[in-house]
């Protein structure tokens, strides 16, 4: 088995002999941990994105609230949590013309966590619009389970049934400054800080479990530095409306329908394959959530429709945006591309 494993390696530097440098593929196991290569893509081994060498360095070596921000790829660590006691890795992409006032995109990952490879995503758009990408990890360690990632930490003490298809009992964090919303504005504001930007604003991009904190930042917390919210591809909502119980809807939460304020731009941004055919990603069951519909399309239309018909009875303004894209499923890489090409190609 050594010897077999030895000549795996052998064959492997042989073939990539030509392509030493400064990127590697995540650690995987397979002989190509042992490999580096000269420009970024796809290790052609086991098929991961490739990543710098640099970008690989244990978060125990990084200080906490230390910030360099260099050209390319890298990665620094902030507090994070009300009383601080938690740690936030920020995967960033700097492209080598930045200005002063560059767009700046924070990007949230889905349920995956992984914001090397949602920031690695927009790479390549990074550079074509010449934009400042963030991409903030809150780990299992720090955040654990659903609730305190896609539900944003807005609900604790959570009970699951034995199958794990539902939950059986909760209580409602009804302190704004526990949720992870409050995160995303000093995130911003520390990065303009460090680099000297002179834009006011950022826009947002969240996939699948971060589309789902997306929308619900839309619904509560109205006050941010937010240009454009993209939530793309989310597994159920938060529908705002009192006839329903949170966390599908408003009632015993934090706010009600008349308080709500429809005027911020947010995009539903959906995959038009994203439907009955996609198997990727997990999808939650319930009576609760099927009724919004049975795939992540069908809820993110029945979301929007339904929170159209609230704001129309409320006779509020009714900025919200349903972009559905075409040819696209569940795929975060696809549906970062299009997103980059929705908030700046100009010529679109």
């Amino acid at each position: 088995m050594k010897s077999k494993f030895l000549l795996a390696l052998v064959l492997l530097t042989l073939s990539c002999q030509k392509k030493t440098g400064e990127y590697v593929c995540k650690p995987c196991g397979l002989p190509c941990d042992e490999l580096t290569f000269s420009t970024a893509g796809i290790c052609p081994h086991c098929k991961m994105d490739l990543i710098k060498k640099n970008d690989l360095i244990p978060e125990k070596e990084l200080i906490v609230n230390e910030i360099n921000i260099q050209n390319g790829i890298g990665k620094f660590i902030i507090e994070g949590g009300f009383k601080k006691e938690k740690i936030i890795s920020i995967h960033y992409y700097k492209p080598k013309d930045l200005k002063s006032k560059s767009p700046v995109v924070i990007v949230l990952p889905g349920a995956g966590r992984d914001g090397g490879e949602y920031r690695d995503a927009w790479i390549e758009k990074a550079e074509k619009y010449n934009i400042l990408v963030l991409s903030p990890e809150y780990s299992e360690k720090y955040y654990p389970e659903f609730w305190s990632y896609n539900m944003a930490g807005m609900i604790t003490d959570v009970k699951i049934n034995e199958e794990r298809t539902a939950m059986t009992s909760f209580t409602i964090s009804k302190n704004p400054n526990e949720w992870i919303f409050n995160d995303f504005d000093r995130i911003f504001n520390l990065t303009k800080e460090k680099l000297n930007l002179s834009t006011d604003t950022y826009d947002f991009f969240g996939h699948s479990a971060g589309g789902q904190i997306l929308h619900r930042l839309a619904i509560f917390k109205l006050d941010n530095k937010v240009n454009r919210i993209l939530s793309s591809n989310s597994g159920w909502y938060t529908v705002p409306t009192d006839e329903e119980d949170f966390p599908t809807g408003l009632k015993n939460s934090y706010i009600s329908e008349k308080e709500l304020d429809f005027s911020k731009k947010l995009v539903l941004f959906l995959g038009e394959k994203d439907n009955a055919n996609e198997t990727r990603g997990d999808l939650r069951r319930s009576p609760e959530v099927d009724k919004q519909g049975l795939h992540r399309l069908d809820r993110g239309i029945y979301f929007y429709n339904e929170s159209k018909k609230i704001a129309s009875e409320l006779n509020s303004e009714f900025n919200w945006i349903l972009e559905i894209i075409p040819n696209i499923g569940h795929d975060y890489r696809e549906m970062s591309k299009a997103a980059a090409d929705y908030l700046y190609n100009s010529e679109k």
